[in-house]
């Protein structure tokens, strides 16, 4: 979806991709790890590889409304929130949610509900917008992720960091 998503796009894609999630609430804290960590293999890239996308990559923690200022300035074609969301799955299943599907299924730790917020920026930015939800096993208080989930976000950044960051500068052939 995304890969087709983007694809369309005219130009360079202007992707931000929005990690959502309270670390202290266990598997709550999954979009919001996943996001550090495309933070942080984007930083280990330093010029080795190419990005195939003009990419903004937020840790917004639980509160993604107070980064509308920096999506706004990025200007983005997508906005791809990614958060723990009770789907009535098998906990560290990925999957993507319509906007219709929202309501009520983040795993309810945010301050703003993430379908105003998406509406919010689909008429402030006439860009798309996509959720990625990860199926919590718990949301109660503590600070470690739970098997399953851990091993969504490790499947989840290294098929997006695929996706989005490496790839390979080759210098032209004279």
């Amino acid at each position: 979806m995304l890969r087709t998503s983007l694809a369309d796009s005219d130009g360079t894609p202007r992707l931000a991709i929005v990690g959502i999630g309270n670390d202290l609430r266990c598997d709550d804290g999954a979009g919001a790890l996943v996001a550090r960590v495309l933070n942080d293999q984007k930083q280990a890239m330093n010029g080795s590889h190419q990005l195939v996308f003009d990419l903004l990559v937020i840790d917004s923690g639980q509160a993604p409304e107070n980064i509308t200022g920096d999506l706004r300035a990025f200007r983005p074609g997508m906005i791809l929130f990614i958060d723990a969301a009770d789907m009535g799955e098998a906990p560290g299943t990925i999957r993507w949610i319509a906007m219709d599907e929202i309501d009520g299924m983040s795993a309810s730790t945010h301050r703003m509900p993430i379908s105003m917020l998406a509406g919010y920026l689909e008429l402030e930015l006439g860009c798309d917008i996509v959720l990625l939800g990860i199926q919590p096993a718990s949301t109660e208080m503590g600070e470690e992720l739970s098997v399953p989930v851990r091993s969504a976000v490790d499947r989840l950044t290294g098929e997006l960091g695929e996706l989005l960051l490496y790839h390979d500068v080759v210098p032209a052939l004279a």
